[in-house]
């Protein structure tokens, strides 16, 4: 008998099925400087349209994944909200130049197609580029059924942005006297999930279902939470009212606030941070109860409730404190550069 890729493990009228329910999915994210490409091997955006013009444009672009945090959502059998993390993984680091998300891309590899859950992931995806303004222009959905195992896939995104030279933040105009704002993040994010998982289920013996009475819901609601992103957040700080005021801007992932902020500090500075200018949110003050893990180590792997910090001029923080008001944006004073 004849071998056929469906012997193979790929069926192609499964994928159909699956390509079939993303177009409208990507069609709601999409901004006039998309540009239609019917059948197409790519995906087309003009940098100039739609009231956009650019002097002299920098392309900022990153990538990311949503790491281990992917094995919570097979648990819970919940795939509608790490697209979003996956968004905001990406596109927050473009942020951190600040520059305007233009478009994004994602790859999902799974070891059998799933029509359902390919159009939860990328449902989610979708969600994302609404809250980060960005257009989800294509992407690739891979099924490796010797690489993966059944149930088991792995998802990447690749965010595109754009900034004038001019205002692009790089943190070479950071100083002593600087001060260092906490936005706050909507819970553990995206990172240190292989702790996580080690303390929940491996240690704690909990699951996805379990009630955590701490928390107020259940641990699959609490570790799914999805990633903030902070389009809003700089696009505000970005303003011309606000530009001259901010002097860098730190996505807090692994490694921690101090460990981030550090990065984008020059040499011969360095930061300090106040760990008690801010309300530790409970979940992070449960993980380290349940698994005895030490504080320090907490803060090096965790957000510790401040996603994002941006540091400003120092006779400049209430203009900043303003701004952010009024895109629904709460900050904390939480540091200094010295």
């Amino acid at each position: 008998m004849a071998a056929t890729y469906k012997d193979a493990g790929v069926d192609l009228d499964v994928y159909e099925q699956s390509m079939q329910r993303l177009p409208a999915l990507m069609a709601r994210t999409q901004s006039p400087r998309v540009m239609p490409l019917a059948g197409g091997f790519a995906g087309l955006f003009q940098l100039n349209g739609d009231g956009k013009s650019y002097d002299d444009p920098v392309l900022v672009s990153g990538t990311d994944g949503v790491g281990t945090k992917l094995k919570v959502a097979i648990h819970a059998g919940k795939f509608d909200t790490v697209g979003i993390d996956l968004v905001a993984m990406c596109v927050n680091d473009c942020l951190c130049l600040g520059a305007e998300p233009l478009f994004f891309l994602d790859y999902l590899a799974l070891g059998k197609d799933d029509p359902d859950m390919v159009e939860q992931l990328v449902k989610g995806v979708s969600e994302g580029c609404l809250q980060a303004r960005a257009s989800l222009i294509g992407g690739e959905t891979a099924i490796m059924p010797d690489l993966y195992a059944e149930g088991d896939f792995d998802m990447a995104g690749f965010c595109v942005g754009v900034v004038e030279r001019s205002r692009m933040l790089d943190g070479s105009q950071i100083e002593a006297g600087d001060v260092i704002l906490g936005v706050p993040s909507s819970g553990l994010h995206s990172n240190g999930f292989s702790l996580v998982r080690k303390i929940v289920f491996e240690h704690a013996g909990l699951t996805t279902e379990s009630q955590v009475d701490e928390l107020g819901t259940t641990l699959g609601e609490a570790l799914l939470t999805p990633t903030r992103i902070y389009a809003d957040v700089v696009a505000a700080l970005m303003s011309d009212e606000t530009r001259a005021a901010v002097t860098g801007i730190a996505h807090i992932t692994g490694g921690g606030l101090e460990e981030n902020v550090s990065r984008i500090v020059p040499e011969g500075q360095s930061v300090e941070i106040d760990h008690d200018a801010w309300d530790v949110p409970e979940v992070f003050d449960w993980l380290r109860s349940l698994g005895s893990v030490d504080v320090e180590e907490m803060r090096r792997v965790f957000n510790m409730g401040i996603g994002l910090a941006v540091v400003v001029r120092g006779d400049a923080v209430d203009v900043v404190f303003d701004a952010l008001k009024r895109v629904g944006a709460e900050c904390q004073l939480v540091g200094r550069v010295v």
